[in-house]
């Protein structure tokens, strides 16, 4: 004898839930979200650049890169990675965001010429506004970890 799947699924148990259970019952975890402690502006255009670099009580790292530089791709994996680590912002304890700016794009090419970027990938390490720190070229995990860390 053959059932098919309706027969099947109407003989099973079923349960009546109340709505008020779906809301919420006691011993339910409530979660609350905060502010991210990294943020990532990829491919960000000038207006976002000063926007973001001039933020109070914050450090940026701004990357100049370009998809035909080799090095950037090797850097650009690990420095998302450490910026989303709370743990590497330094003694400064102050959330630490990232800005991409490509330097073939035409804002690119104005802050790359504003901040004499003369070889790829270049890292400027930004604090309330002002450059602090940099570095040039595609340095290894440890390289650049110490370099957040003495922001």
């Amino acid at each position: 004898m053959s059932f098919s799947m309706s027969q099947r699924l109407s003989k099973l148990p079923t349960r009546s839930i109340r709505p008020s259970r779906l809301l919420s019952s006691p011993g339910t975890r409530s979660f609350r979200s905060s502010a991210p402690r990294a943020v990532v502006y990829a491919n960000a255009d000038q207006q976002t650049f000063e926007k973001v670099v001039s933020a109070k009580d914050r450090v940026t790292l701004v990357d100049f890169y370009a998809d035909w530089c080799g090095p950037c791709h090797t850097l650009s994996p690990i420095i998302e990675k450490l910026t989303k680590e709370p743990n590497t912002s330094g003694s400064s304890n102050r959330p630490l965001d990232l800005v991409k700016i490509d330097t073939d794009s035409d804002d690119g090419q104005a802050l790359g010429a504003k901040y004499k970027i003369r070889a790829l990938p270049t890292v400027i390490a930004f604090r309330d506004g002002e450059p602090v720190a940099q570095f040039v070229g595609a340095l290894k995990e440890e390289g650049v970890e110490n370099f957040i860390k003495q922001l």
